[in-house]
């Protein structure tokens, strides 16, 4: 009982460091381009230019946050990326000019890169087997909602109309950070009764994860599907309104659609996926993916505008039950699948699978629309089937914690030559 009240504990301080983290997220996120526009007078196109720099510059971070994740643990990571970002926003109100701007949005850049790999690391170091899949499907759960929260909060600071209200919501996103720094940093993990100072790891360094093939594997299948999650963002608003001729508006109702599905039903269809391999789950995903992709592409041979909307709110229903399949699961299993000693540098390979696809996906997606929207549609529907053939092949080369969310017990590494693992599954358990 006194276990169970630790773990609840546990993941309430997790939960409660998401939803502040969110919110402080979703009050900032929409208005970024705005808010540097505005308080700087540069011109939208050369704010978008510096932050895209500074994001592509900040790549640099991932395999450097790989290395101290795995030295320090990655609580101490996940706790520095909220402290550097807040410092980088509590800047932002001081900035006047491109110069300045950069330099804090790299600040700020290098911390956001830093924690995706933090944070899933964290994740496997703090809950096992299908308690991680329901704390990630929570999370992706209550982002949502925070994400939402926030920019509610948002819209209502900026009816005040004036530079202040601009800089209320940065500086609230600030105090997200270090509250969510906070949260995290109550979290006790493994480390806590170890001697203090850095821990010992394994040699070889990247080398290793380059030799665990399947991992690599893993990792390079997940880039189709990662331009996939963007289109909601990139590609379909410049569809909708360019191609199809629908109104400005369907964008953002598509987007609320997407987003509630997410926040409502994201736990209770993880709780239901554990019972399944999650390699099945992940290629349920991904081929669910595919065929809103198809959906989206036949949407352009219809003329009838009442079919036209069924079409596109089909299509994306579809993808939102593809996100609910894949997101958290695919987290889980990638996590699983990474050795503890070296958890750190598997993750920041693995995050490049992401960081990659979302840097290039503006100017790849809208170059394909310029050439032929349809085939845009067929390339990613394609895309994303290979990511889903491909996690089926490799079900039985990852180990076997990664794959069955109900192994109670993970092994302490696993073989970086990416050789199989002796089978000792429980079909009983697992389907």
């Amino acid at each position: 009982m006194k276990r169970r009240s630790i773990k609840n504990s546990v993941k309430a301080k997790y939960m409660l460091g998401m939803v502040v983290d969110a919110i402080g997220s979703g009050m900032y996120l929409p208005l970024s381009l705005l808010y540097f526009h505005h308080v700087t007078g540069l011109s939208l196109t050369r704010v978008g230019a510096i932050m895209t720099t500074a994001a592509v510059i900040s790549l640099v971070s991932n395999p450097v946050a790989g290395v101290l994740i795995d030295r320090f643990g990655a609580r101490t990571v996940v706790v520095g990326g909220y402290l550097l970002r807040a410092a980088g926003f509590c800047v932002y109100p001081l900035v006047d000019d491109g110069g300045v701007m950069f330099a804090a949005v790299l600040v700020v850049a290098f911390g956001d890169m830093a924690y995706p790999p933090s944070i899933q690391s964290f994740v496997a170091e703090i809950v096992r087997g299908r308690e991680r899949d329901e704390l990630l499907a929570a999370q992706r759960s209550l982002r949502n909602a925070g994400l939402g929260a926030g920019g509610l909060l948002a819209g209502a600071v900026l009816a005040l109309d004036s530079d202040t209200a601009y800089h209320v919501i940065v500086l609230g996103a600030a105090a997200g950070y270090l509250a969510a720094a906070a949260c995290m940093r109550s979290i006790p993990t493994a480390r806590d009764g170890a001697p203090a100072g850095p821990r010992t790891t394994r040699a070889g360094g990247y080398r290793l994860v380059v030799r665990n093939r399947p991992f690599l594997a893993l990792s390079l299948l997940n880039i189709p599907t990662a331009f996939g999650y963007m289109v909601l963002s990139v590609s379909l608003p410049v569809y909708l309104t360019q191609e199809l001729d629908a109104a400005d508006s369907l964008v953002g109702v598509l987007y609320a659609v997407n987003t509630a599905g997410i926040a409502l039903l994201q736990i209770p269809v993880t709780r239901a996926l554990v019972r399944f391999r999650r390699t099945r789950a992940v290629s349920a995903g991904a081929g669910i993916f595919a065929l809103s992709f198809l959906v989206y592409a036949a949407l352009s041979t219809l003329s009838d505008h009442t079919v036209l909307l069924v079409g596109v709110f089909g299509a994306t229903a579809l993808f939102t039950v593809g996100e609910l399949l894949h997101g958290a699961t695919a987290s889980a299993l990638v996590a699983g699948a990474a050795p503890e000693e070296t958890r750190g540098r598997h993750m920041a390979v693995y995050q490049l699978s992401w960081a990659v696809p979302i840097a290039l996906a503006p100017a790849v997606l809208t170059a394909l629309l310029s050439v032929s929207a349809t085939g845009m549609w067929l390339l990613l529907a394609a895309g994303v089937t290979v990511s889903a053939v491909g996690a089926l092949a490799l079900e039985r080369r990852l180990p076997e914690a990664a794959v069955h969310p109900l192994v109670p017990k993970e092994p302490e590494t696993a073989k970086p030559s990416g050789e199989p693992l002796r089978e000792e599954r429980d079909e009983g358990l697992v389907r």
